[in-house]
């Protein structure tokens, strides 16, 4: 029913209101009331032709012809009827209204319909208001979200950053476009699709993309919505699922989230009655089973492909697994572009640029630098979103929110522009490094200064000296406190960096094989199906006491060598640390082109926007470097070092 047609039956359900109220309230026929006593005299005096008695009330006629009402007392009269008759007035007698039948039988029976109508509504209430989802009473029902092919608008054209991902699943638009073009050839459509990529890489919208290009239906279901408290309730679901999907083939599944009911088999308590498996083993026989699923594409994400079960992934059921990864430097600038598009942008704004000062970043990331730089712009009564707000929600992401109401004294403040001058003097100095883009002592997150690093290209591994470097520079910030402050005035603002360093030399010793003492032999286990199955299960790789022994010592002296050689590099540039560290003080954030300065022995030019009296309205934190940068996260490598405060035990806060 139309908007329209239940307008036109609201209004006339008002106007039936209406009259029936005005019809009840009309005055126009009402008779004349009268007492007892006056209704007695007319009669006396003849002047009532007729009158009817109805109980209590007593309704004429006059002689006149106008009619009258009167209401007898309580007490009886027995002359009133004498009366009536002598003076020769016509007595109607009203017949007792009686109940109907059906009348009574509804009033006796109004108790027990009121108690089932009750008991109706909380059953359809347990059953999720009559759509028979969300209840109690609809375990076994699919959760899954149906989204027509008018309401999917997403296309290939809002994906960016995932060439290669997009070349992959366009067959499958075409699969489902025209199968017979296939099917002459003997293919036949993918039973599955796996993508796996990190968190905020654009799965989901990818596979939305799909079903928006092919205007084919769409379910939609996370992982843990199939496993319940309550046995057999998963695999219920899933048969539920593909019931409904068969109606509507040709169509697509997606399962977000797979490895919530996709792990690897028998490694829970339960064994084979284990609830999530039997979700699991009814999954695996809807996908490839007796029964054929013909137009049914199903489509799951993951971040941990580690963890599925084999049997999930064999062709048949997932024949395509299609990577999804972070975006390289191109990728990340048409990532930008899209988002771009949704604000009002300056003239200034260069997406390349801030690409390059992205490495690492997902979609997701990117989106957020758009929104958190459009937030700045509001903050500010702008109508446009510039460069400079694209750079402050960068240095936000990236380093976290400065804390600036944070009290610092200037022993402190001074101790923190040694501690990231140290960093960044060896930074610079040491081979392979990758370059600094900016120092700043304003406190950020958890930090109280932050130096900044950005790789000069994408990479997907380290060198051995990349690392041997890393552990230079991380060691850099203890090292100038050391020369500043004394031995005995060193603080715990360095644990962090400490903890980092350790860890870069033991990988590089007992997992990465780069160490010409021990060797290239791997003495760490991979501990990622640890609790699931896999060889982490049995607690590792066991070594004997000497190998393990001789791996301590190896990181100890390589950790020993990095000290010493940055302890080397600044003491022979001491005129640079204190000339950065000055600078700091008054700066509080420099970037890459007054390090250059500094480190060529001129005076540190002063940021845009600087006076005397210290920074101007809006002025930029800092530029962001021309190189192509991007973080390797197979590294264990950090993208900055800094000075962090520390709880009583001297740990770093939070950890």
């Amino acid at each position: 029913m139309n908007d329209m047609a239940k307008n036109l039956i609201l209004w006339l359900v008002i106007a039936a209101v209406l009259l029936t109220v005005f019809n009840n309230f009309s005055v126009e026929n009402t008779p004349q009331t009268m007492n007892y006593s006056q209704f007695v005299e007319e009669v006396q005096n003849e002047q009532v032709e007729s009158v009817t008695i109805d109980g209590y009330t007593i309704n004429g006629k006059r002689t006149d012809g106008s009619q009258f009402q009167t209401i007898r007392p309580a007490a009886e009269d027995p002359k009133l009827m004498d009366d009536l008759l002598a003076h020769d007035v016509t007595v109607i007698g009203q017949k007792p209204e009686q109940q109907s039948l059906w009348t009574r039988l509804l009033i006796a029976s109004f108790p027990i319909l009121l108690i089932l109508a009750i008991f109706m509504f909380f059953m359809r209430q347990m059953q999720g208001g009559g759509g028979g989802k969300g209840g109690p009473m609809s375990f076994g029902k699919s959760k899954a979200k149906l989204l027509s092919q008018d309401q999917i608008k997403t296309t290939f054209a809002d994906v960016a950053g995932c060439d290669e991902a997009k070349e992959e699943v366009e067959e499958l638009v075409d699969f489902l476009r025209d199968p017979t073009k296939f099917q002459r050839l003997g293919g036949t459509i993918p039973r599955g699709v796996l993508m796996v990529g990190p968190p905020g890489t654009g799965k989901t919208l990818l596979a939305k993309s799909i079903a928006g290009e092919a205007k084919v239906p769409f379910f939609s279901i996370s992982g843990s919505d199939f496993v319940e408290m309550f046995v057999g309730v998963g695999a219920s679901r899933v048969r539920d699922m593909f019931e409904q999907a068969k109606k509507q083939a040709p169509c697509i599944i997606f399962i977000d989230e797979i490895d919530a009911v996709g792990r690897s088999r028998g490694a829970g308590m339960g064994g084979g009655n284990d609830e999530r498996e039997q979700t699991l083993n009814q999954l695996l026989v809807e996908m490839d089973g007796f029964e054929a699923n013909e137009g049914i594409i199903v489509i799951a994400a993951t971040n941990r492909p580690d963890v599925l079960d084999p049997a999930l992934l064999r062709p048949g059921r997932f024949d395509r697994q299609v990577t999804v990864p972070l975006p390289d430097i191109r990728g990340r600038e048409h990532i930008l572009n899209v988002h771009l598009r949704k604000v009002p942008l300056a003239d200034d704004v260069k997406p390349s640029l801030i690409a390059r000062g992205t490495p690492g970043f997902s979609g997701a990331d990117l989106a957020n630098l758009v929104n958190e730089a459009a937030l700045f712009s509001a903050r500010r009564n702008k109508r446009l979103v510039g460069m400079e707000e694209l750079e402050l929600a960068k240095d936000k992401i990236m380093m976290g929110a400065e804390r600036r109401s944070m009290v610092m004294t200037e022993k402190d403040k001074l101790n923190t522009a040694y501690h990231e001058s140290g960093h960044a003097i060896i930074g610079l100095v040491m081979p392979e490094h990758d370059p600094v883009y900016k120092v700043t002592i304003i406190p950020r997150g958890r930090a109280l200064g932050v130096t900044m690093f950005l790789p000069e290209e994408d990479r997907y591994s380290l060198s051995r000296q990349q690392i041997i470097s890393q552990i230079c520079s991380l060691y850099g910030g203890r090292l100038a406190e050391e020369m500043t402050l004394g031995p005995n005035g060193v603080t715990t603002g360095a644990s962090n960096d400490i903890k980092r360093a350790t860890e870069l030399a033991h990988n590089l010793v007992a997992k990465w094989g780069l160490s010409e003492e021990m060797g290239p032999i791997m003495y760490d286990e991979d501990e990622s199906h640890q609790f699931l199955g896999g060889p982490g299960q049995s607690g590792g790789k066991l070594k004997s006491g000497e190998t393990v022994t001789k791996l301590d010592k190896e990181v100890r002296r390589i950790i020993d060598e990095c000290y010493a050689q940055a302890k080397q590099i600044l003491e022979d540039n001491r005129d640079k640390l204190d000339a950065m560290a000055e600078a700091l003080v008054q700066y509080e954030t420099i970037d890459a082109d007054q390090l250059k300065d500094i480190m060529d022995g001129r005076t540190p030019r002063p940021p845009k926007g600087w006076d005397d009296d210290g920074p101007g309205p809006g002025a930029p934190i800092g530029e962001a470097p021309q190189e192509e940068p991007r973080a390797d996260d197979d590294s264990d490598e950090e993208e900055s070092s800094g000075r962090r405060p520390s709880d009583p035990l001297g740990g770093p806060a939070g950890n």
